[in-house]
């Protein structure tokens, strides 16, 4: 019987059907993976449906697995990564979540040790920190702030040790210690091999990826982001006389309130802030476009590119030609 040991497969559906195919096992053979099954890659549900219903299958939590149980339970937030899978999985995206809940963090077998990320010198395997286990961000942490050398190099255990996690060769082909540390993380889904171990007899086999499908995820699932530029509105020679009018109109009234105000005990002497903050009172303009149209009159600012700059859509102008009127009559 053997059992064939698969790298990270990251939701590349078709690259672990080839992989099985090449490997041409046979009935009661087994299939491990060392987990990070799902994110990244196009086919998460197909890959998470297989290791569900095969029964000679079984497959380990990684940090991608334990990122969906945690965020689940609201200690964490999902990454893009995740996010995505949450859309491709859709209403069966809990159920899928509760089963990882259930993968183990590791495996023992008669001719190696199986994890997703790393393990500590000197400590039982069923001591072992989950984080150190499974590869997060916080087991890498422990693993910088206790020891001088990577954990490769530490590792002192009896059997051989399987990983998964990281390409530690950065190349397409997977990595060996001292015949004590084999890593088979050969980045499937960035477009390298997936990458398989044949046990006992220890033998790789590997297929090719269709190609860098990380990223073509990526760009399918990219939310389009609204455009930066603001509409760019024409004005007719209509236009322009309408704003001429209404700009007559607010430079009339700003007159008419300036004359009211001043002839107000005790307005020359405020300061220009305090005047300010009176003439908005007695306009009684709000916030809108009219205040601020308002406002540059009082200054004298208010001229037809002023104007266009304030309204930008030459519809406001036609919009408040007949309202100000009225506006003016009934508050100053």
């Amino acid at each position: 019987m053997q059992t064939l040991v698969i790298g990270d497969i990251h939701g590349c559906h078709i690259e672990l059907q080839a992989l099985l195919e090449k490997a041409g096992l046979n009935d009661g053979d087994s299939i491990l993976a060392v987990g990070d099954i799902v994110d990244r890659g196009p086919e998460t549900p197909g890959v998470l449906d297989f290791f569900q219903k095969a029964l000679n299958s079984r497959t380990l939590m990684g940090n991608h697995e334990r990122k969906h149980v945690r965020a689940a339970r609201h200690e964490v937030k999902l990454s893009i990564s995740q996010q995505i899978s949450r859309q491709q999985l859709g209403e069966a995206y809990a159920d899928a979540v509760a089963w990882m809940d259930t993968l183990p963090l590791f495996i023992e077998l008669d001719e190696a040790v199986i994890v997703h990320g790393y393990l500590e010198p000197g400590i039982p395997l069923t001591q072992q920190n989950p984080s150190v286990v499974c590869g997060t961000m916080g087991g890498d942490k422990i693993l910088r702030e206790r020891y001088d050398r990577p954990w490769y190099e530490l590792y002192n255990g009896d059997k051989p040790v399987i990983v998964g996690h990281n390409n530690y060769t950065g190349t397409d082909q997977p990595f060996i210690y001292n015949d004590k540390v084999f890593g088979l993380d050969t980045d499937c889904v960035h477009g390298k091999p997936l990458t398989g171990l044949l046990l006992p007899a220890f033998r790789f086999v590997s297929v090719p990826s269709r190609g860098n499908l990380w990223a073509q995820v990526r760009r399918t699932y990219q939310r389009p982001r609204a455009s930066s530029q603001r509409p760019v509105f024409s004005w007719s020679e209509q236009d322009d006389l309408a704003l001429t009018r209404l700009i007559e109109k607010v430079r009339q009234t700003n007159h008419d309130l300036l004359a009211r105000l001043q002839s107000t005990t005790g307005f020359s002497e405020l300061t220009p802030r305090a005047q300010g903050k009176l003439y908005a009172a007695r306009a009684e303009t709000g916030k809108g476009k009219l205040a601020n149209l308002m406002q540059l009159a009082r200054l004298g600012k208010l001229d037809l590119e002023m104007g266009r700059k304030i309204l930008k859509d030459p519809k406001e102008v036609h919009g408040l030609l007949p309202a100000i009127d009225d506006e003016i009559r009934n508050n100053i």
